[in-house]
């Protein structure tokens, strides 16, 4: 029938949705791992105020054109906008650098491995949407890949983990996230995705500036060495402006419920990633646990067979 998708374009759809969604992932994973590293370094809103400015930079020359063309949709819709950056942009990111201040980073993981299930609460709390069995059976394989890597294949190990401090703002942060990813789709279509993301780090920004400037009272503000510059410059490109970007776009595509189950994809990056930057050794409980990872994510996010 003229005009109606085919099931291979469809499925190229998801498939490309799922990329987008697995290098935001990729992207957000390293931002992980440097916000541990810069902990002593820059304060967590200063790191987070920074790499958003960064992003802002980057995203104008190419945000600029289209939002003067669209300047009423955000004169419509400015309180959606605010509450979407208040969401992803201020709080959620400042809540994950203050959190792997006092935490360490397995226990970051672990609990950045909840998301998903705050998703689907908040998918429920807010859109009545429930998880469906395909999406809970994925849900657990993940979570059962991630306690693999967790535990070193030992699940007694688990017992000896010990919480910190950090751990409360790191688990505050997932509902947050989860509130953000419910309500993108009632961001204003006629941004596009560049313009979105350029006023995402524009309002964050704004939202930020006090609060840096209360931060720079306790954390004294100096120049940072060229690794942190650079390190800064890196998230701002990668984890801010293009793995927003990215999970937007494949939300977009895929909803909510199955985009959140690729964010069991992140310990696994942070597991390639310790490997690589900071020599840790692999080992055959890595590689089973990241087959798990995956598995659990191609189980909640496959499309059902047609007929």
């Amino acid at each position: 029938m003229p005009g109606t998708p085919t099931t291979s374009a469809f499925t190229g759809t998801r498939a490309y949705a799922f990329l987008l969604l697995a290098l935001a992932n990729l992207f957000w994973g390293s931002n992980w791992v440097i916000g541990r590293a810069l902990r002593d370094a820059i304060g967590p809103v200063s790191l987070n105020f920074w790499r958003w400015a960064v992003a802002a930079l980057i995203l104008a020359p190419f945000a600029l054109p289209g939002l003067i063309a669209n300047r009423d949709a955000i004169r419509r819709n400015w309180r959606m906008l605010v509450l979407l950056s208040l969401a992803s942009v201020v709080l959620f990111q400042s809540l994950v650098y203050l959190g792997l201040r006092t935490t360490t980073t397995v226990n970051a993981v672990l609990l950045n491995s909840s998301s998903p299930l705050f998703m689907l609460l908040c998918s429920w709390a807010i859109e009545r949407e429930r998880a469906t069995i395909r999406q809970t059976a994925g849900m657990l394989i993940s979570l059962a890949g991630i306690l693999v890597i967790l535990s070193r294949g030992d699940p007694a190990s688990l017992l000896q983990l010990e919480f910190h401090m950090g751990d409360a703002w790191i688990l505050l942060a997932m509902p947050v996230w989860g509130v953000y990813s419910v309500m993108l789709k009632r961001r204003p279509v006629e941004l596009g995705g560049v313009g979105f993301v350029f006023v995402m780090a524009l309002f964050g920004v704004t939202l930020l500036a006090p609060m840096y400037a209360l931060e720079t009272l306790v954390i004294p503000a100096r120049w940072p060495t060229a690794e942190e510059a650079a390190a800064v410059l890196y998230i701002g490109a990668t984890a801010s402006a293009a793995g927003l970007l990215f999970w937007n776009r494949g939300v977009a595509i895929v909803g909510a419920n199955a985009a959140g189950f690729t964010l069991h994809l992140l310990p696994a990056f942070g597991t390639v990633l310790a490997m690589l930057f900071l020599g840790e050794s692999f080992h055959a409980f890595h590689a089973a646990g990241v087959a798990t990872i995956i598995a659990g994510v191609v189980v909640a996010t496959r499309s059902r067979s047609p007929g």
